[in-house]
């Protein structure tokens, strides 16, 4: 049975979604601050984490970034709650190292079919030399490392996925609904600014040079292209 932590200061929020998730299967651990709640991701390490933002004492956004210093749950999926509707907000979610969000009020059945998507997308490739090289680029999946221009660069869970797609399809011009149905595992209902978030936020931490290999095809999707394109 999986364990994911639930990290939320309404107590009726919270219940809810423990209650839901345990009625989907999941074994879970609720928590009203982060202090608390990281206490218990350092001796037993969760499959999932959902943090709410706005929380007493630390914030979310600095618990995800303690928890993405910690070797062991790097590529641990977090998921951010949040009553904020800015896209500022969202993107700092994302950016401090969420791999996906949801804004208050949501649904328990979607939450937890992105949770679903989460845990699916987490389990890492179990392939030899996997390897992809491009342009400025190098990408290792067994080991989920991402250098470019020979300095590591530190990416989410959906980040990481989006360039290795991104990279397996090398000059192809892959859609927005191919990419969500890839790297989300099921339709966003045409939410896709969450796609176009993460491609913007991928791209400022590759750099000038290896965010520039992320084109955009307006209206389609997105193509990656070395540097000689």
């Amino acid at each position: 049975m999986e364990r994911i932590y639930i990290v939320e200061d309404d107590d009726n929020i919270r219940d809810l979604i423990k209650i839901a998730l345990e009625g989907f299967g999941y074994e879970v651990s609720a928590f009203e601050k982060a202090e608390d709640a990281l206490k218990g991701i350092e001796s037993d390490k969760p499959a999932l984490a959902v943090f709410d933002l706005m929380l007493p004492g630390m914030d979310g956004l600095s618990a995800i970034r303690k928890i993405r210093s910690m070797d062991p749950l790097k590529y641990m999926p977090i998921m951010v709650l949040t009553a904020k509707d800015r896209e500022f907000d969202k993107v700092a979610g994302l950016d401090g190292g969420a791999d996906d969000y949801m804004t208050k009020p949501f649904g328990v059945m979607e939450l937890a079919a992105r949770i679903r998507s989460l845990l699916r997308r987490s389990v890492r490739e179990q392939v030899q030399g996997d390897e992809l090289e491009q342009s400025f680029l190098s990408l290792n999946k067994k080991t989920r490392e991402v250098f470019c221009e020979g300095t590591k660069v530190e990416l989410t869970l959906k980040e990481f996925e989006l360039l290795q797609y991104l990279m397996e399809n090398h000059s192809k011009v892959v859609t927005r609904d191919e990419l969500l149905n890839h790297i989300w595992g099921y339709d966003y209902d045409g939410e896709t600014r969450t796609l176009d978030m993460h491609i913007r936020t991928l791209r400022q931490k590759l750099g000038e040079n290896g965010g520039a290999c992320i084109k955009t095809v307006r209206g389609v999707g997105y193509r990656f292209v070395g540097a000689e394109n």
